[in-house]
């Protein structure tokens, strides 16, 4: 016979309710009482059930993570930061994958049993924020935000970053000036692009059309975009990259196309991602806490669900630029 919460209660002399606050720690029970619980509890091999506490709580203490490109590294290490804070508030992460954020992922979140999720790829216009809303689940922007629908976020600020760059990039003679941009309906393809710009109008310098690329942040779409960017009769000396993994598929076109860097063309990334460190590719880009991003909105979802009523929190996070090997002087050609 599997043993259960009242075996426990009868060893320690307490009621059932009793025993399953002192295992949640409640401050509201005497140290004294919570050590005759737990005592009990390791003498019987006694092991809370999820679903037990579920039921008496009317919580399942799961938070699920919306991902929806496994594919795409940088949500490779968001995973880790959400996990731990979460777990340091007694919360289990459910890492939820779709093809997209629509509407009717929802219903499949909801079905999972979780008491709030942390959206991590939201566009600007997904339906997701408002049903959530709607089903009155608690939910967090981590990094993205959507236009409709105001909640607790945690994002960057290009702004310094940025501008730090474009100050160096001007001290190295670097006049055509290339981008990859982001998604356009996407809060940080929109933020940075801003950002870039007008760092660049700072030193008198434009984004010109011709040098200008966009897509999904995709190795890929950094290598198609740099091959047609390399190829032009006039190209670019520097190319700006809407994250790392871009500025990836952008290293990988200058090296098929036998284009050196940073000698023929520098190439900045942004996120600094651990790779970008990495010896092998030492590539400069905009740096910020993205660990510290990451736990921070897992931090906001708990004290959502622990105090829903309590006013909305937006946490900013500053960027710096690093400048690595990727970067050099302009080619005087």
């Amino acid at each position: 016979m599997a043993v259960t919460s009242r075996d426990v209660a009868r060893v320690a002399g307490v009621s059932q309710p009793t025993v399953s606050r002192a295992l949640r720690d409640d401050p509201r029970l005497s140290e004294q009482t919570k050590q005759r619980v737990r005592e009990a509890a390791v003498l019987l091999g006694y092991v809370p059930s999820d679903a037990g506490r579920a039921l008496s709580s009317g919580r399942t203490r799961r938070i699920g993570l919306l991902v929806t490109d496994l594919t795409n590294e940088f949500y490779h290490h968001i995973i880790a930061p959400v996990h731990h804070e979460l777990a340091h508030h007694g919360y289990q992460l459910v890492l939820h994958t779709e093809s997209d954020d629509n509407g009717d992922v929802v219903d499949r979140l909801l079905a999972n049993g979780i008491d709030g999720v942390v959206l991590a790829t939201t566009t600007v216009d997904s339906l997701a924020p408002l049903r959530l809303r709607d089903r009155g689940l608690p939910f967090v922007y981590l990094n993205r935000t959507n236009t409709q629908v105001d909640a607790d976020s945690t994002v960057v600020s290009p702004a310094q970053g940025f501008a730090d760059a474009a100050r160096r990039v001007v001290d190295l003679g670097h006049v055509r000036v290339g981008a990859v941009l982001g998604p356009s309906n996407t809060s940080t393809g929109q933020s940075r692009e801003l950002a870039l710009r007008a760092a660049m109008a700072d030193h008198g310098l434009a984004l010109e059309t011709r040098f200008v690329r966009r897509g999904p942040y995709e190795t890929g779409v950094g290598d198609a975009a740099v091959t047609e960017l390399l190829t032009l009769p006039e190209p670019p000396t520097l190319i700006f990259c809407g994250n790392d993994v871009v500025a990836y598929g952008a290293l990988n076109a200058a090296a098929r196309l036998g284009v050196r860097v940073p000698e023929d063309v520098s190439v900045v990334g942004f996120d600094d991602l651990p790779p970008a460190a990495w010896p092998i590719l030492q590539l400069a880009t905009i740096a910020y806490d993205l660990e510290g991003m990451a736990r921070e909105a897992a931090r906001l979802a708990v004290l959502r669900i622990d105090e829903p009523a309590k006013p909305l929190s937006h946490t900013t996070f500053d960027t710096t630029f690093v400048e690595r090997r990727t970067l050099g002087e302009a080619p005087l050609h």
